[in-house]
């Protein structure tokens, strides 16, 4: 039984996102994964702008091909007009969840992680410094060890039920059916038709002649089970909410899920981390678990890695939990506020156009924009005035190195490493010895940004850890806090 670093049990795009960032930390990883071969479904179809960016700063952006942008931006099916605000907070519209674990497949492949399929995962023994981790194969039984296990294996976590976390929620009070068809044609309804009585049908062209169909419909059960779901259900439902018969559509795959949701009371037991929707089962709602499951595995990846390699300061794995569940807790309110506003019945009118009215206002829909796009998540990472400190560096900002090379602060990110900016070539010393975990580049800002930025630390994870001048900590203490000491 051979002992590695990290087994990933999940092979989504959470996963192997995880498993990504975790090779580019050095770490010896390989991914567990019940299934025999990739599903081809697409609950969700694209991701916010934050995890877009966390994509684009590993270069797995650029392997999806092409995609669409959305322009305009909703809460609750709210519309607002995302063109108003100072930064672009579009997300990526209408691509299938198939083509983004494709991307992230082929990463893996050229970093040569190891997704090993059909291991179903029945078991969890932690010893002194490992986890045994039992699974069923078509081989027989087995088993793997690794010094840690992280489950993106999704709600109703395997991982997470065998570590006995807990993870208490909101019942399901409302049930929705999709489908992926061919064969037909249909009217788009992109972000939902609303209908009498608190029902909805949604219609997305997700590739030449294949629709994706959501029917929401309070007459469906709240808790109804995918396994005897038929595509009859379906179309009989569709057909009674919108008097069109698809019966004739050949059905891709059918999903059948309620609106609950859970939280994790521990997002780390031991040597057992959750990520993604085992960590926070968010209700299906525009992809907002997909995006929100990214960004855990780009928050925790680089820290599990440090701990891994041994130079992780004291309580850094401790920090993933301290920042993400807090983000997880917050993403469910925001969905449960938004599923009321979006799957409301007419009572909710007079909520609707005051919301409306609200989002027409440029700071009102910053703010609301910041939570669908991820861009307003703001980490407690140090004391100071400068606006961009917790918040992820604009990954657009370029800047001209000191031979003349031109880059956007996103190309810097590519190893995995954090990264020091500096104007000042002596600042560049106080981080000496710790290039194998940070890069260091000076040079200039392509345009000024105010407030000035002479320097900024930026974690892998692209959040900015320090600023000078605007951060009141001094850089040696910061550096020691995200990146460790110096092995020498």
């Amino acid at each position: 039984m051979k002992n590695i670093d990290v087994i990933v049990v999940g092979a989504g795009p959470v996963g192997l996102m995880l498993a990504g960032e975790l090779r580019l930390g050095g770490v010896d990883v390989a991914v567990y994964d019940k299934e025999p071969a990739p599903s081809g479904e697409s609950r969700a179809l694209g991701f916010n702008r934050r995890a877009a960016e966390s994509l684009g700063q590993r270069g797995v952006l650029d392997r999806i091909g092409a995609f669409r942008w959305g322009p305009m931006g909703h809460f609750g099916g709210v519309r607002f007009d995302l063109g108003m605000l100072d930064e672009d907070h579009s997300g990526v519209l209408g691509l299938s969840q198939a083509r983004t674990e494709e991307a992230l497949a082929g990463w893996l492949a050229e970093l040569g992680v190891p997704v090993l399929r059909g291991r179903e995962v029945t078991g969890l023994r932690e010893t002194e410094d490992a986890v045994v981790v039992a699974y069923d194969s078509p081989e027989g039984p087995g088993e793997g060890s690794a010094a840690y296990v992280v489950g993106c294996d999704g709600a109703g976590s395997t991982v997470r039920r065998l570590a006995g976390i807990a993870a208490p929620g909101w019942t399901a009070t409302r049930g929705m059916y999709t489908a992926e068809i061919t064969g037909l044609a249909l009217r788009p309804r992109p972000i939902g038709e609303r209908l009498p009585g608190g029902s909805m049908v949604v219609c997305t062209p997700v590739g030449e002649g294949r629709f994706r169909v959501v029917v929401h419909d309070l007459a469906l059960p709240a808790d109804p089970d995918t396994q005897t779901l038929t595509f009859t259900e379906v179309a009989d439902a569709w057909q009674r909410l919108t008097g069109e018969s698809i019966h004739g559509a050949e059905p891709q795959w059918l999903w059948a899920t309620g609106n609950s949701a859970a939280l994790a009371e521990e997002f780390r037991r031991g040597r057992v981390l959750l990520a993604g929707d085992a960590a926070h089962e968010i209700p299906p709602l525009a992809a907002w678990g997909l995006s929100a499951g990214l960004q855990d595995a780009a928050n925790l990846g680089w820290k599990l890695a440090a701990t891994v390699k041994g130079w992780a300061g004291e309580g850094l794995l401790d920090t993933y939990e301290a920042e993400r569940r807090p983000v997880g807790r917050e993403l469910i309110r925001n969905a449960r506020a938004a599923g009321r506003i979006y799957l409301g019945e007419e009572a909710m009118d007079p909520v609707r156009e005051v919301m409306g009215e609200l989002l027409a206002h440029k700071d009102a829909a910053e703010q609301v924009a910041g939570i669908v796009s991820g861009l307003g998540i703001r980490y407690e990472l140090g004391k100071g005035e400068h606006p961009l400190l917790g918040l992820r560096m604009p990954p657009g900002r370029e800047l001209t190195l000191t031979d003349g090379t031109v880059t956007p602060v996103a190309g810097l990110l590519r190893t995995g490493h954090g990264l020091l900016i500096t104007t000042d070539p002596a600042l560049a010393r106080l981080a000496e010895g710790l290039e194998d975990r940070l890069d260091i580049v000076t040079g200039t800002w392509n345009q000024a940004y105010e407030p000035g930025l002479d320097a900024v630390l930026i974690r892998p994870d692209g959040y900015v850890a320090w600023t000078s001048p605007g951060t009141t900590d001094e850089l040696t203490g910061t550096l020691a806090r995200w990146f460790g000491t110096a092995q020498r």
